[in-house]
């Protein structure tokens, strides 16, 4: 399945009005980030990096929702950005949310919004999936050596720790600690003292620990980090002469002393440092002084990839990528013992209705990369009973770690599973964007065709079927005399007709 889908992404960008260009935009709990690449000759070449400090997690308040000023610092930020990516098509380009978002409880406020001014899905990822991605783009960005490395990033609200080998990575963790969040947590008012830095400090020491013993038992050959944080420390230890290159434990302990004399985020002043990160350095600085002493690390280097260049290398289709997908399907499979064979046919007629519509509904890579996983989970609710099976796999998916797959895709997916029989359960997508909403019913109709088209699950032969769609009205021609031989698809077939008008989409059966 990942070879084809690679094959048909690929199609997609050489039809594009900008041929080679893709995109991807962060929007992390600190910062937003836009970067823009040339894709050509299987490498990524980027052309424009833009970067703005919004601090959307310092704007979520006691209710846990997102205040109106860091969402308008937000939309004012993806106005700009927009201009980057005008005229390129959705499926060239890659927007998601982190730990700010993940936390929000009115997030798709906020994420409608973005959605109406970047005309592109916005996903929010869950923790494991972004440290996927984050090593990802940091290991692109180094030399392909054998050997295992760790990956440390820091972010506004979570930190990423990841172990991995090559392009793969094999330990992934998200924490629950933040330079923005530690900084609203621990310097509140500014003041920097001894006490507050080391009530900083144990606090992730705490959070590092609950991780500790698989990876110091895993182990590793080279440390990375990655992200403002420790750009910011990098830089700060090279400018002032205390390293020339990387981070030491030595230097951090140099950097503590000196930011608990200044007393204040607005008074520090560190070659090195840029003025807008100076009110989160101290407390990025306890979280990687944390890290240094739980982990035993003595250096790490930094590295230039992260999340976005992470984004850009999983949306090109890399062969790491669709593996990671593949195998994390198949592990469902296993493990809910899906029936393979009934499960491959279902998906094969999906795809053959899929390729008669996609056109003229507009459907491409993605959409055909959703239903297809659909397909292959629809009765994965099974294992749990089955009874309401439907609603047992939609909650199955939901709530799986789903490595490789987006929260979005992971929503999405079950949403097809959710509303794969029985009627469709409309009130589900009430809060979904039209875009949304429009694509994910779409796709579930396809996906209950075929299910009928299987109804009898043996391996006979289908006729030659045509269908057809013409917005909200759909025509499937099966041929002269099958559907009167195959009187169960058949009552199957009316009552489709009754639950897809409750949908409001007309489905004619001949």
């Amino acid at each position: 399945m990942g070879n084809q889908q690679a094959m048909e992404t690929q199609a997609v960008r050489q039809d594009d009005k900008t041929p080679g260009l893709i995109a991807a935009i962060d929007l992390g709990s600190n910062s937003f980030h836009l970067i823009v690449a040339r894709y050509e000759e299987g490498e990524i070449r980027p052309i424009e990096r833009i970067g703005e400090k919004i601090q959307l997690a310092a704007g979520i308040d006691e209710e846990g929702n997102l205040d109106q000023r860091a969402m308008r610092r937000g939309w004012a930020c993806l106005r700009r950005f927009s201009q980057y990516i005008e005229g390129m098509k959705p499926d060239l380009i890659r927007i998601v949310g982190t730990k700010a978002l993940r936390m929000a409880r009115n997030r798709r406020v906020f994420t409608r919004t973005a959605e109406s001014i970047l005309k592109c899905p916005v996903e929010v990822i869950s923790g494991r999936e972004e440290a996927r991605l984050i090593y990802l783009g940091a290991s692109h960005t180094q030399s392909d050596d054998h050997g295992q490395r760790l990956v440390v990033d820091i972010g506004g609200g979570s930190t990423e720790l990841i172990i991995g080998e090559r392009f793969e990575p094999k330990l992934l963790e998200s924490l629950h600690m933040g330079c923005v969040v530690y900084s609203a947590r621990f310097f509140p008012d500014g003041v920097i003292t001894a006490e507050r830095f080391d009530q900083a400090y144990y606090a992730a020491r705490l959070e590092v620990l609950n991780v500790l013993k698989n990876y110091r038992r895993m182990g590793w050959d080279e440390v990375l980090g990655s992200s403002g944080t420790i750009k910011s420390v990098e830089q700060v230890l090279v400018a002032g002469g205390v390293t020339q290159q990387g981070i030491t434990r030595a230097g951090m302990e140099t950097l503590r002393q000196r930011v608990i004399e200044i007393g204040h985020v607005d008074q520090i002043q560190l070659e090195g440092l840029k003025p807008d990160r100076a009110n989160i350095f101290p407390a990025g600085l306890a979280i990687l002084t944390a890290v240094f002493d739980a982990l035993r690390l003595k250096r790490m280097q930094y590295s230039d990839g992260a999340l976005r260049e992470g984004l850009l290398y999983d949306m090109v289709g890399s062969q790491q990528h669709e593996y990671v997908r593949e195998r994390t399907l198949n592990a469902l499979m296993r493990r809910y013992r899906v029936d393979k064979k009934h499960a491959r046919r279902v998906r094969k007629q999906a795809l053959v209705c899929f390729r008669q519509v996609a056109e003229s509904w507009r459907l491409g890579a993605y959409e055909r990369e959703i239903l297809s996983t659909a397909a292959w989970l629809h009765e994965l609710g099974m294992a749990v009973s089955h009874t309401r099976y439907h609603k047992h796999g939609d909650y199955l998916v939901r709530h799986s770690d789903m490595l490789g797959f987006t929260s979005y895709e992971q929503r999405a997916i079950a949403l097809l599973i959710r509303g794969h029989r029985r009627s469709l359960p409309m009130h589900l997508y009430e809060n979904m964007s039209p875009y949304y909403r429009e694509r994910v019913v779409r796709l579930t109709i396809l996906l209950r065709l075929s299910i009928v088209l299987n109804h009898i699950r043996s391996e006979d032969t289908l006729p030659e079927y045509q269908l057809s769609v013409e917005g909200t009205r759909l025509t499937l021609d099966l041929g002269s005399g099958w559907l009167h031989e195959h009187p169960l698809i058949r009552a199957d077939f009316a009552r489709e007709v009754e639950r897809l008008a409750v949908a409001g989409y007309s489905l004619l059966v001949q």
